[in-house]
């Protein structure tokens, strides 16, 4: 297993937003968590990353326990991320933001090389038409771009994507599709929180659901949208329940 979550509970005061979740990825593996809003996804992320300790638990990265470790030092370690909001350095050019992912990335790479990887990395995105311009002036599309570029450059073994197709239409959701298929046949593993029901049912491994911030269901993508919990957890959420219903069909 390339990633491995033991109980990881994340509470804050009196809110326990992440309650006992296990859950492990083998390497190679494109994993896709689902839920409703507010059921834990973005936290269980930021527990694996290092943002918040968890209160209770542990995590494990390439064998390693990483608990409560800082952002930097498990970039360090070859796990990076992309954020729901994306967070684009503003005032720099579109390259410049990937060399910054480039030099605090596994590798540690210096400007020259950090270059030369943030090339490779924007033509892979499809972004290299736009190096030169500064991030601000990106579209919501292209800022996602920038976002997976950025944490591509950083080198990693595993990527955690959170909501990288949110906000897009149906032609930019099939282009980042391809992308994501291209970055997990280099080896990369991807685990991804996604609302697109049929993106992540078409392109998931497996799935992992959150509720109240409790697993509620794990398999492949079949077994998941047939799951009863899973029906009723999406049940306030009509647009959802309808994309899932739509998934268990096809």
């Amino acid at each position: 297993m390339i990633l491995r979550v033991d109980n990881v509970t994340k509470q804050f005061g009196g809110l326990t937003a992440v309650k006992n979740v296990s859950f492990g990825v083998p390497e190679g593996e494109i994993l896709g968590v689902l839920g409703p809003n507010g059921a834990g996804k973005t936290t269980l992320f930021n527990c694996v990353n290092g943002v918040y300790p968890p209160t209770f638990g542990r995590v494990y990265f390439r064998d390693k326990e990483i608990t409560g470790l800082p952002p930097y030092r498990v970039a360090h370690l070859g796990l990076a991320r992309t954020h729901q909001i994306v967070r684009p350095l503003n005032e720099l050019t579109v390259r410049d933001n990937v060399i910054v992912g480039a030099c605090y990335g596994r590798e540690h790479l210096g400007l020259r090389e950090a270059g030369v990887v943030a090339g490779a990395v924007l033509a892979q995105v499809g972004l290299a038409d736009r190096a030169d311009q500064l991030a601000s002036s990106l579209n919501v599309a292209q800022k996602k771009r920038l976002e997976m570029a950025r944490a591509l450059a950083a080198r990693p073994y595993l990527l955690l994507l959170d909501e990288v197709l949110a906000g897009l239409n149906t032609t930019e959701v099939a282009g980042m599709l391809e992308t994501l298929r291209g970055i997990r046949e280099q080896g990369i593993t991807i685990i991804m929180i996604e609302h697109i029901m049929h993106a992540i049912m078409n392109l998931s491994d497996r799935i992992i659901v959150l509720n109240y911030g409790e697993l509620i269901a794990e398999g492949t993508p079949q077994e998941v949208s047939q799951n009863p919990a899973v029906i009723e957890a999406y049940l306030g959420d009509p647009e959802m329940a309808e994309q899932l219903l739509q998934a268990e069909r096809g």
